[in-house]
């Protein structure tokens, strides 16, 4: 299983940023993709989750009501649209996904991970 993130970059605070992140391989039908993010020197933190099976999906407080995590299963891609960013949403953002669809927040219970895309955002 590979992952691909895409999107991420410099933005001003109050703007919107889209990232997105493809999944290929043999992913299996039933699994959890997620959003994480991480700065330095802190532990990789849970941002949103969405479970191809059932459509569940929720997001962490600290961007609930300004990040959205959408699927398009026709191309196996989530997304995170972020809004109304603000400087301390600056990290580098990791999608991950875990083939037992076991729909957590925990970052050590996701089997594979992207690159990793960076996300600015200025005061």
């Amino acid at each position: 299983v590979q992952l691909q993130a895409f999107g991420g970059g410099l933005v001003q605070a109050g703007g919107s940023l889209r990232l997105a992140c493809a999944a290929s391989g043999r992913t299996g039908s039933s699994y959890t993709q997620a959003w994480f993010r991480q700065t330095p020197g802190k532990e990789r933190e849970f941002v949103g989750k969405i479970a191809t099976r059932g459509g569940s999906v929720a997001v962490a407080d600290a961007v609930k009501g300004r990040f959205t995590i959408s699927r398009d299963n026709t191309k196996n891609t989530v997304s995170l649209q972020m809004n109304s960013l603000k400087p301390e949403d600056t990290a580098v953002y990791y999608c991950a996904l875990d083939p037992l669809n076991r729909y957590s927040s925990a970052w050590d219970l996701y089997r594979y991970w992207g690159q990793g895309t960076e996300v600015t955002v200025s005061s």
